[in-house]
């Protein structure tokens, strides 16, 4: 087993001992917030574990990847890479009782750039994010009409004819790109900010504030509905969906694996990243929330449940989505093949109902062989399940325009779609709660704000700063920065933290004291798995990754779609490069989080030389001064 550890003068006046912790949490009861009763902490866990990205881009990457065949890498990297650092971050912040900043300034002060590094992240995540909920609270509010508005094409101005962008594309497209985003052509076109997201985002932001005011005191009351009631939604649209024609066509779909993609290295990069996301790791939020427990909490058996909560949720709403994707790709398919059907009939003058899906191609040879000439003017759709069922639409796309197509031909549709876009809005508020525990902690273990500034006035601030900045998801061009923050600020970065996390705990906190610190608080030592992954298996995958991910990315041209009328294969998005100054935001975006880590830590480095030249210059300036009878004085 390696044994190897860093040297780490002064460690053990950095962090107390086993003995004072437990007199220190006696201590803090008064001054600390905790949680009320061990649901509450799990609850909020798993809120900000399980976010939207389990609702539309595991579905997205299964369909993309085999099906079923990228549950296999999926479930093996949740093994071990998610579960090990999901426990190691659980059990270092109930050890340490501190934030993220506070924790690795504690084991190292040239690990407190790992800290500002989360930070950075969730701050950029926090964002956009929230714009995202300001999105479903606009299609929630225009839930509540019949028919829903997307369902059919506005008339235009003369109201003689469908509006020209709705007829060549769709309702939902329209009502996303141009009702919704009023898109611009370029994320260089900025145009102006939509009234209607302006509002729709303050609420957002007003929500959340109220709800994170007084931290895990109001988070852990709101978690008892936001962290529950997507599961149920998830429940009643599994048992809707299964009752709709061509549900079970989606689901077979999803879980039929095609095992030729374990051979491809990029399935087991998006898995890895798909864990990694999921989990909310190196956020810095699971490190705050678990330094509120009581110091003997079960913080392995937490992450054991927490995880299979996790992994389970995925699958489930990837079955959930697909059921439904299953009948909105039936009816696209009935939709094909009766106006292919209603072609036939309208040229060879049939009686209706005499040509149905089961005799088609049959009716289509009897035509040939009657008039050869007319049949061979005949323009016929091709239509194919499994091409529309392999129409994969990924993030944002996947809710606002497949899902809410499918709403849209169901019975009662606002019904339905105010079901999922209140289980959309609460998966997004509860993430919220973490991404800001994961900012305002940090900001109090800096003591950037000094400590008699009220809490709910630091929370306001940070709320409304992110609320100005965001601003430019609100542009023309919003969804074309979204995507790019979405892309950049937690990819890259939340990787390069991950690693520096573990590596810390094992190699400078050292691998030994850890094992003590959780016999201590769980009452029996790590068991091999454990010790395998942290000290191997897990720095070693997120590795791989790392340079799979750099690879990929370096040698990939770095395009973004746009939503442009004039584009000759309208209604496809068109794929285009990014302007030449978008590279210099990449840079901010993933480049300040993760160059913050090497940064303090050189500063940190030349300081402390300085600090030390300065101590000697000091003690030979003390020793080398004479009273006036001759004898040494000291004066330092």
């Amino acid at each position: 087993m390696v044994k190897l550890q860093l040297p780490n003068p002064g460690l053990e006046d950095r962090i107390p001992s086993h003995a004072a912790l437990e007199v220190l949490e006696k201590e803090e009861a008064d001054s600390r917030p905790k949680w009320d009763n061990k649901a509450q902490y799990m609850l909020t866990c798993v809120g900000f574990c399980v976010g939207l990205g389990n609702v539309w881009r595991f579905p997205y990457l299964c369909q993309n990847h085999g099906g079923g065949a990228f549950m296999i890498p999926f479930l093996i990297l949740l093994v071990l890479e998610g579960i090990p650092l999901l426990h190691l971050e659980f059990a270092i912040g109930q050890r340490l009782r501190k934030g993220s900043v506070g924790v690795w300034s504690s084991i190292h002060p040239t690990l407190k750039g790992v800290g500002i590094a989360a930070m950075f992240v969730s701050f950029l995540v926090s964002l956009y994010y929230n714009t995202i909920i300001a999105w479903v609270m606009w299609y929630f509010f225009n839930s509540f009409q019949e028919p829903l508005p997307w369902s059919s094409c506005p008339l235009n101005d003369s109201r003689t004819d469908y509006v020209e962008e709705c007829a060549k594309s769709s309702p939902v497209d329209y009502f996303w790109y141009r009702e919704t985003l009023n898109i611009s052509t370029s994320i260089g076109d900025s145009g102006s900010i939509q009234w209607w997201l302006l509002l729709c985002l303050t609420c957002a932001w007003g929500v959340l504030y109220v709800c994170i005011i007084r931290g895990i005191e109001t988070t852990g009351k709101a978690v008892y509905v936001t962290s529950t009631l997507p599961y149920l939604v998830l429940t009643i649209f599994l048992i809707r969906g299964l009752t709709l024609k061509g549900s079970t066509s989606g689901i077979v779909y999803l879980f039929t694996p095609n095992v030729a993609e374990l051979a491809n290295p990029v399935t087991w990069l998006d898995a890895g990243a798909q864990v990694f996301y999921s989990f909310s790791l190196a956020f810095g939020g699971l490190i705050s929330f678990s330094s509120y427990n009581s110091v003997h909490n079960n913080c392995e058996k937490d992450a054991l449940i927490i995880s299979v909560i996790n992994g389970f949720t995925s699958v489930y709403a990837a079955t959930v989505i697909y059921s439904i994707i299953g009948f909105r790709a039936t009816e696209r398919y009935d939709d094909c093949f009766d106006k292919n059907i209603l072609t036939l009939m309208n040229a060879f003058d049939l009686p209706e109902g005499n040509v149905t899906q089961d005799n088609f191609e049959q009716m289509q040879q009897l035509c040939n062989m009657t008039d050869p000439t007319i049949f061979a003017s005949l323009k016929f759709e091709t239509c194919n399940l499994e091409t529309f069922l392999n129409d994969g639409v990924e993030g944002t796309g996947l809710a606002f325009i497949v899902f809410t197509e499918a709403i849209t031909k169901m019975p009662v549709s606002p019904l339905w779609s105010i079901l999922f876009f209140i289980m959309l809005f609460c998966l997004g508020l509860s993430s919220m709660f973490g991404n800001m525990e994961g900012v305002l902690v940090p900001l109090q273990d800096l003591k950037i704000i000094p400590p008699k500034v009220p809490k709910e006035l630091v929370t306001g601030l940070v709320c409304v700063g992110s609320y100005l900045i965001a601003f430019i998801f609100l542009l023309n061009s919003g969804n074309y920065w979204l995507a790019l923050f979405d892309s950049f600020a937690g990819s890259i970065p939340l990787l390069i933290i991950a690693f520096f996390e573990m590596f810390s705990v094992v190699y400078i906190y050292g691998i030994d004291r850890f094992n003590k610190d959780i016999e201590f608080m769980i009452g029996h030592k790590p068991n091999i798995f454990w010790q395998v992954t942290w000290r191997v298996i897990s720095p070693l995958i997120m590795l791989v990754i790392f340079l799979f991910y750099f690879v990929v990315k370096v040698n990939e041209e770095l395009l973004y779609s746009i939503w442009d009328p004039s584009y000759e294969e309208f209604p496809k998005t068109q794929k285009v490069e990014y302007p030449s100054w978008v590279y210099a935001i990449i840079v901010i975006l993933a480049g300040v989080p993760s160059l913050a880590i090497p940064v303090f830590a050189i500063y940190k480095a030349i300081r402390n030389f300085c600090q030390k030249k300065s101590d000697r210059t000091g003690l030979m300036i003390s020793t080398s001064e004479t009273s006036v009878n001759g004898n040494l004085k000291y004066s330092a």
